[in-house]
């Protein structure tokens, strides 16, 4: 994966304590993304452990107090995981917009993208999910509360599209009910990957799925 996080400049004694492990001075900016790349791969693990700085720094081989330079506190570190997961999911729904003319074909590419992203990043899947927030900061809950009710407002709009151009007879709560039961379906399936220890895809069987939640 690849985190779009802006470059910051690294601190000399951060350079220091690499030069002293034998290490390759990171470039600037390349630490803080090393951390981040660490961290979703540690959310990764099936077991749902919760992630210590400790056992983050061991993993890159630096100092507890070498994450801390690059970040306040982990709670800035699950921040910046989040940064990532809204750009990249948000960038992705406006693509699929742009694209695609009919609202149903939206529906089902933003909904399909929603899986695919899940199963190719089963830690950030932990994020969505909230499972990895719990004991973290509390506003790390809401701040993912909010991605999620932008992601619903987007299916909201398309199956408004939806409605228009197949001239379907729904009324403003139907449309409500239908986004949030499609928003319901991927947060399930997320649920049910997460569950299995991140066997059994999210995308399996979808499109069946997804015709029976697209019919008018």
């Amino acid at each position: 994966m690849t985190f779009n996080e802006q470059p910051i400049k690294q601190s000399d004694a951060s350079a220091t304590e690499d030069l002293k492990a034998g290490r390759k001075r990171p470039k600037p900016g390349e630490r803080r993304i090393q951390i981040l790349q660490a961290l979703a791969e540690m959310l990764e693990k099936p077991q749902g452990e919760r992630v210590t700085t400790a056992a983050l720094a061991a993993k890159i081989q630096v100092s507890e107090a070498a994450l801390y330079r690059h970040f306040a506190s982990k709670a800035q570190m699950f921040d910046g995981l989040i940064v990532f997961i809204e750009q990249t999911i948000f960038g992705l729904i406006n693509q699929i917009v742009a694209k695609e003319e009919m609202g149903r074909s939206q529906i089902n590419e933003i909904a399909t993208m929603l899986l695919a992203f899940s199963e190719r990043n089963p830690g950030m899947t932990r994020v969505l999910l909230g499972d990895s927030l719990f004991q973290e900061d509390a506003r790390l809950q809401e701040r993912i509360n909010q991605v999620l009710e932008r992601v619903e407002a987007s299916l909201k709009q398309s199956f408004r599209i939806m409605q228009t151009q197949q001239n379907i007879n729904w009324t403003s709560e139907d449309v409500s009910q239908r986004s949030g039961l499609m928003m319901a379906y991927v947060v399930g399936r997320w649920h049910r990957f997460a569950r299995s220890g991140f066997t059994k895809s999210p995308l399996e069987n979808s499109a069946v799925s997804m015709n029976i939640l697209l019919s008018a």
